[in-house]
């Protein structure tokens, strides 16, 4: 949003008929110009010390005559904090003044404004009217965020069509958002007739951009076969760029690629660091997937209680295969004491998603129990559903 406009044109006033070295802008414009140029400079470090105040000085000398970009760069000052404490007030202040004269830069910050409640009451109808604004006067990121908010249904009616061409406009501008959003769209065939040959060639843009979302997205379609052929060495190419980037989404499927010998030579070992890169990251599946490779020993020493864990941080997400296996690991006395109550309380909190496997283990494991025993297991179940899986024990 910052902006460095070109020096000032080099038709200056002067009173000498050779010019000297520095002379007075033949215009306000091209004063507001060359301080807006000046605040920047000292904002980004570029030629001199970064300097917050003395940016702050420059750009609000430009403001104050009226000089728009400079308008909006101390509007961001402003929200940022930098060489001022953060003011809300007065970046909405800057903002709508240079919104009023038609930059698309500052309508697109105050549709931000809006939309996050910054400074103003979150009000999403006005958040579309200024992004709307930007985005007629083809601002990218406006453009998407447009589009967003009608396949979203924020600030008005749920529109895909119109979603639909925002994106493209985005897209063709190049914000690899809008054309990974468009690729989700003929994908899933939103707003548009589903055709996957169309979603692969959009998520091929973004992901050469290094988007990690349309990168794990593309490697889904040459993995699955999905309006392609089959391609593991594809599907393990756009993994690897997104699990580079810290994608636990990537790091599981490579996971998975590994553990069935997809693309690559069959590596329970390798398996096991890709889901555990994953799990760290909080992926209740690769979390589950662990816990089933330490309870049969799978490219690592069988760990009951390592297998517990897992099986835990999964359950405690909702996970119900993870909730089954937990039950059995109580009902077996396997990394943990033999506990038939908490064996029923995790059948019973996965047979109520609809785990048709945790209907047979609570029926199992209910006839070596007492009512007394149901009952409280009972209780335990819903204690544990209201508390959110917190203090599991």
């Amino acid at each position: 949003m910052n902006s460095f406009v070109e020096a000032a044109p080099t038709d200056q006033d002067c009173a000498d008929p050779v010019a000297p070295l520095i002379c007075l802008p033949a215009t306000a414009l091209d004063a507001g110009a060359a301080q807006n140029n000046l605040g920047f400079m000292y904002a980004h470090g570029h030629g001199v010390e970064q300097d917050y105040v003395e940016a702050l000085k420059w750009y609000g000398l430009a403001a104050e005559q009226g000089y728009e970009p400079a308008q909006v760069n101390l509007g961001v000052m402003y929200a940022n904090g930098q060489g001022v404490p953060q003011d809300y007030s007065q970046t909405l202040h800057w903002y709508q003044l240079a919104a009023a004269k038609g930059s698309a830069a500052a309508q697109y910050a105050l549709g931000v404004m809006y939309a996050k409640g910054q400074g103003v009451t979150q009000d999403e109808v006005q958040a579309r009217q200024y992004y709307l604004q930007a985005a007629e006067q083809a601002h990218v990121q406006s453009q998407f965020n447009f589009g967003l908010m009608f396949l979203n249904g924020q600030g008005g009616a749920r529109d895909e069509a119109q979603a639909l061409k925002w994106f493209e406009a985005a897209a063709d501008q190049g914000n690899a958002a809008a054309q990974y959003s468009l690729g989700v769209m003929y994908d899933s065939g939103t707003g548009v007739a589903q055709n996957r040959e169309a979603a692969r060639g959009w998520y091929l843009l973004a992901a050469a951009q290094g988007d990690a979302f349309a990168q794990v997205n593309l490697a889904l379609l040459y993995h699955n076969g999905l309006g392609v052929e089959s391609d593991f060495a594809q599907a393990l190419k756009w993994y690897h760029l997104a699990a580079a980037d810290g994608d636990a989404h990537a790091q599981f499927n490579i996971g998975v690629m590994h553990a069935n010998g997809q693309g690559v030579n069959q590596s329970h070992t390798q398996a096991l660091r890709w889901f555990e890169l994953s799990a760290a990251q909080g992926d209740r599946v690769a979390q589950h997937n662990l816990g089933l490779m330490y309870q049969g020993g799978q490219g690592v020493a069988q760990d009951f209680v390592e297998a517990l864990k897992w099986f835990r941080l999964a359950a405690a997400q909702g996970f119900a295969p993870a909730q089954v296996d937990l039950g059995w690991m109580y009902a077996n006395g396997q990394g943990t004491l033999q506990e038939y109550e908490r064996a029923h309380m995790w059948f019973n909190i996965a047979a109520a998603a609809g785990n048709s496997d945790a209907l047979n283990g609570r029926e199992l494991v209910a006839h070596q129990m007492t009512p007394q025993q149901i009952a409280q297991a009972q209780q335990m179940a819903r204690d544990c559903r209201q508390g959110n899986f917190i203090d599991l024990d």
